[in-house]
């Protein structure tokens, strides 16, 4: 304990000197002036999951430098301030947070009371989030929450209990949905509704959906430069979430996004079709190449079948959205092929053409946009219309290129390529927004719970 607590003040007296250094953010304004104009405060609770810190990899002009830490005492946030500490003493544009660490057993207590900011950021332990954000809403304070919200069907009452108390407090609660921020997933949308190109999207069917996407990640991967160590829970989906609640989050909201934009969707819009689940199993030794603990906890035992851990991280769903036919699938492997990383997969069939997002080895494990099954027009027809509603999009320097006699490649410029760490900033910077502007947009809180609902219908049908 003495060694843990002589860690924890070490890291945080390193934090907070580099935290009001006098540096200035991308606007060239000092940390005093920011202090003034600063309408945010962060309030991070419990950060159990690397993207608490991916949130703080840039400085926002109205959010105060000062950020208040509540956590249990543990390896988990001291890795997050590991990763606070490496943005504030990085080269190329260094952050300056300054982080106020309180570890006391009612930490959670703690923030409620101190009234210490108003912004509470959740990315960690996804068993305890929905109790977070319903007692963070309680208490008066917006809530910036990781993916995904809530893991079971039994916590989706509590969910909507809270959306509906943010309504009459008038405060924020919103989840940081990334992929709308890829490029090639926003071309997908907007050349989608581009009718003289892709035509009407298909209805399709059980067996071949109008929109299919496909995600595949890994327990084994590199953050911020560095080997990343998730915590044992992580690979307890009573904590962390099966796959099919988990990153299928992603993948519905972008259904959801791309299909009916701006729509306001409800819970009687979904049937679900099928559902399944099935594990990844991880050898000890893998366990212990990305937690560094040499076996299995004891929580873990009930997972544990001949000598492998069976995590539940893969899923599959298909469902009609509107009368439209979705599939949504995610896969958890151990380790990438060298050079490679996560994976994407999508594609819209329309009456004109498909649009298809790939990201394997032939792409270089880069997301890349195709055009295929071009039908009823030539390919030469077809490729100076689609040049034509390229030219309407708000992206210069977009070129198509002939994969084949049936399939067109957009050729995307390397400014607009963000990588997936640097889309939390842009997430946050919308919310930062939406804050200002004192709401969100209508669409925004029925779609949410409509996603949720989603995913844990999904998860309900799965484990008959």
């Amino acid at each position: 304990m003495e060694k843990l607590l002589s860690i924890i003040l070490t890291v945080t007296l390193v934090l907070s000197s580099c935290g009001t250094s006098g540096s200035k953010d991308q606007s060239g304004k000092s940390d005093a002036e920011m202090e003034n104009n600063s309408q945010v405060k962060l309030l991070t609770v419990d950060p159990g999951h690397f993207h608490a810190a991916l949130v703080q990899k840039i400085m926002y002009e109205q959010v105060s430098p000062d950020v208040h830490v509540y956590a249990p005492e543990g390896p988990d946030y001291l890795q997050y301030l590991a990763s606070i500490k490496s943005y504030n003493s990085r080269e190329i544009d260094p952050t300056s947070w300054n982080e106020i660490v309180y570890t006391g057993s009612d930490f959670f207590e703690k923030m409620a009371s101190d009234s210490a900011g108003n912004v509470v950021v959740l990315s960690g332990n996804n068993r305890k989030k929905a109790e977070y954000i319903t007692k963070s809403i309680n208490a008066g304070l917006n809530v910036l929450a990781d993916k995904p919200m809530i893991i079971t069907p039994e916590d989706f009452p509590s969910l909507e209990a809270a959306f509906a108390t943010a309504k009459e407090k008038g405060i924020l609660l919103y989840d940081i949905m990334t992929e709308r921020y890829e490029v090639t997933t926003i071309l997908q949308k907007l050349l989608s509704h581009k009718t003289e190109v892709f035509g009407n999207l298909t209805i399709g069917s059980k067996d071949e959906p109008a929109v299919t996407k496909v995600s595949v990640h890994h327990f084994s991967k590199i953050v911020s430069g560095k080997p990343l160590t998730r915590p044992a829970w992580f690979f307890d989906v009573q904590q962390q979430g099966e796959g099919i609640v988990d990153v299928t989050t992603h993948l519905v909201d972008l259904i959801q996004w791309e299909c009916f934009p701006e729509q306001i969707l409800n819970t009687s819009d979904i049937t679900m079709v099928e559902a399944k689940r099935w594990p990844t199993l991880i050898s000890q030794d893998e366990f212990k190449g990305v937690t560094g603990i040499d076996n299995f906890p004891d929580f873990l035992q009930k997972d544990v079948k001949d000598g492998k851990l069976n995590v539940f991280a893969n899923g599959e769903m298909v469902y009609q959205i509107k009368g439209v036919f979705a599939k949504v699938s995610v896969e958890w492997r151990y380790k990438a092929p060298a050079g490679g990383g996560d994976t994407h997969y999508s594609v819209m069939h329309g009456t004109q053409c498909d649009i298809v997002i790939k990201q394997g080895p032939e792409e270089k494990f880069l997301p890349t946009l195709y055009i295929d099954n071009v039908k009823g027009i030539t390919m030469n027809q077809f490729s100076a219309k689609l040049q034509a509603a390229l030219g309407t999009l708000p992206y210069d320097s977009l070129t198509i290129e002939a994969v084949n006699k049936n399939s067109l490649k957009i050729n995307i410029p390397d400014k607009y390529r963000v990588t997936h760490e640097d889309h939390f900033g842009q997430v946050t910077a919308k919310f930062l927004e939406y804050m200002k502007e004192g709401k969100l947009p209508e669409w925004e809180v029925p779609n949410m719970i409509t996603k949720y609902y989603t995913t844990t219908s999904a998860l309900k049908m799965a484990s008959r």
